[in-house]
């Protein structure tokens, strides 16, 4: 099942605390930089490798680009945690138990005179089985190990999405989650 029309589709507009202001047009929210709330999953395997998508390049924004596993928006009413469940299927065709990683909000200016202003709650999961993306959502996928990912930031980082650059440059500590012994 693929996601609604970006003109279609509403986010949740919220203050810096988190707390619902209000509605908006997913487009418009975009077009006009209004934090809204949002949210990113991290997979990694046993081995700790990371489980990346390139996104489609008819997204509109950040298409064509390399980033996390799955990222979205929570539907008005609907929590963060079951919205994350919600696009890992939809995005990546992945039933994973999800933990809480961290919240953080970033700004940025994006391709298409789109600003991205989130706020985002950041799950991650341990998962070793079949991907199945969405060819809507994602063009491909990769498992990449930290080292090579860090590699090929470092030499590339027009290859990947703002907000992944972003999780692996100031919060990953919290993307080190690892499988219960």
């Amino acid at each position: 099942m693929t996601q609604s029309a970006p003109e279609e589709e509403r986010v949740v507009l919220v203050d810096p605390q988190d707390r619902p202001i209000g509605t908006a047009p997913k487009l418009a929210a975009h077009r006009e930089g209004r934090l809204h709330r949002a949210v990113s999953v991290v997979v990694r395997d046993r081995v700790g490798r990371f489980l990346l998508q390139k996104r489609h390049r008819s997204k509109y924004h950040s298409g064509g680009l390399w980033t996390n596993t799955c990222c979205s928006h929570p539907r008005p009413g609907e929590p963060v945690h079951d919205a994350a469940r919600r696009r890992l299927v939809e995005e990546m065709g992945i039933e994973a138990e999800l933990e809480p990683l961290l919240t953080t909000i970033y700004r940025a200016e994006l391709d298409n005179g789109l600003v991205e202003h989130e706020l985002v709650h950041v799950f991650g999961a341990i998962y070793e089985g079949p991907v199945r993306p969405d060819p809507t959502e994602a063009e491909g996928f990769a498992w990449v190990t930290p080292e090579e990912l860090e590699a090929d930031v470092r030499a590339r980082p027009e290859r990947y999405s703002y907000w992944f650059r972003l999780y692996l440059r100031e919060h990953r500590p919290a993307l080190e989650l690892r499988p219960a012994a």
